[in-house]
Parts: C-alpha cells; sequence; structure tokens
C-alpha cells in the first residue's frame, strides 16, 4: 500500500467516524428532549412547585457530574437520561406558573424560538465546515461574565440587568452549539454523550433566557 492510499483510507475512516458521532449525537439529543418534555408535562401536571423546581436542579446537576465520568462506558447512556429528565421536571412548574398566569402562548414561542436558534446555528456549522474553535476563550469570559452579573443581581434585583443578562446568555450558548458543533466535524470531540450533554445544556439555556425575555416583555 502506497503512502497516498494510506492518507486517504486514514481520512475516510476518520470522516466515517465523524459522521457515527454527528449521528449518534442528533439522535441522543432528540431522544432526550423528547424525555424532557414528558418529565416536564408530569411535572407540571402534579403541580410539585418551586420546591420541587429546586431539588430536580440540584439533583440534575449532580447527575452532571456522574455523566462526564460515566461517558465512556454503557452506564453513561442511563445517567443521561437521569439528568435530561430531572432537568426536564424542573421546567414543568415554570411552565405551570406560565399557564396559570394566562401566558401559556409564551412558552410555545419561546420552544419555537430555540429550535430556530438551534437548527440555524447547528445547520451553518455543518454546512460551512468553518472550525470555530477560536470562540472557545471568548465564551468562557462571556460564560464568567454572565454568572458574576447573576450574582450581583440576586442583590441589585434590577429587571432591566436582568434581561441584560438573560441576552448574554442566548449570545453565549448561542456560540457554543457553533463551537461544539465545529468540534465534532473536525475530531475535536469524539465521545457522543459529552456532546449531547453540552449542547442539551445549551438548548436548555436558551429556552430558559428566551422565556425569561418573553415573559419579562409582557409585565
Amino acid at each position: 500500500m502506497d503512502r497516498r492510499t494510506m492518507y486517504s483510507t486514514s481520512a475516510e475512516s476518520s470522516a466515517i467516524e465523524i459522521n457515527k458521532v454527528l449521528r449518534n449525537t442528533y439522535m441522543l439529543l432528540a431522544l432526550t428532549i423528547g424525555f424532557s418534555a414528558i418529565t416536564a408535562t408530569i411535572t407540571s401536571m402534579l403541580n410539585i412547585g418551586m420546591v420541587g423546581y429546586f431539588a430536580m436542579i440540584i439533583g440534575a446537576f449532580i447527575s452532571l457530574f456522574i455523566v462526564q465520568k460515566k461517558a465512556d462506558s454503557a452506564s453513561g447512556l442511563v445517567w443521561v437520561f437521569v439528568f435530561t429528565g430531572l432537568i426536564g421536571g424542573a421546567i414543568g412548574p415554570i411552565i405551570s406558573m406560565y399557564v396559570a398566569a394566562g401566558a401559556g402562548g409564551l412558552v410555545a414561542q419561546a420552544l419555537g424560538a430555540t429550535a430556530v436558534v438551534f437548527f440555524t446555528l447547528s445547520g451553518y456549522a455543518l454546512v460551512s465546515k468553518k472550525d470555530f474553535s477560536f470562540l472557545g476563550g471568548f465564551l468562557m469570559v462571556g460564560l464568567v461574565v454572565a454568572l458574576l452579573a447573576i450574582i450581583a443581581n440576586i442583590f441589585f434585583q434590577m429587571q432591566a440587568m436582568s434581561m441584560a443578562i438573560n441576552a448574554l446568555i442566548i449570545f453565549v450558548m448561542s456560540g457554543l452549539i457553533l463551537f461544539d458543533t465545529s468540534r465534532i466535524i473536525h475530531g475535536g470531540e469524539t465521545n457522543y454523550i459529552r456532546a449531547t450533554v453540552s449542547l442539551y445544556l445549551s438548548i436548555y439555556n436558551i429556552f430558559m433566557s428566551i422565556l425569561a425575555l418573553l415573559g419579562a416583555g409582557e409585565e
């Protein structure tokens, strides 16, 4: 086998592996979002209240660490569904609040807007095949700024600041969708469980931030 044949075989093997990771990621992402919708519906119907919301959020982020640890094993799939199921369950009480206030339409608008953002950005990364790894540093700074602003607003309780934070979160999470999709395309992420969790968290944060902005606009 000559050198050109070896390089060609290696490139084809790499492309097949990348396509496999992409396929598995989007399949698992669709399943986990669907599962989250089911658990959100259940907790919304049960009206578990905000205490249940906080309990589920804490449980979800505890399980997130387990997902990252078990991502290379078969049990990682189970923990992905535990994590996303708890996140979905935590959304239920929030949806109940909007529905009770007669603002159920805002939830549908937020879902639609989130879907448009995700498919547009993910599709652009897939079609253009651009390398967005250069965004890593900027996105990390954005996350830190958003976190500090959230902590500060706990004390100031300013609506304008809250809206600015949500806008920043949408911007940063949109960048992360480009960044994470690009990493898969260029072989930087080869574990579809970790890739799924990263994209899921971006979608979740975009949805919650859009919903918060829409809710603030109705006040």
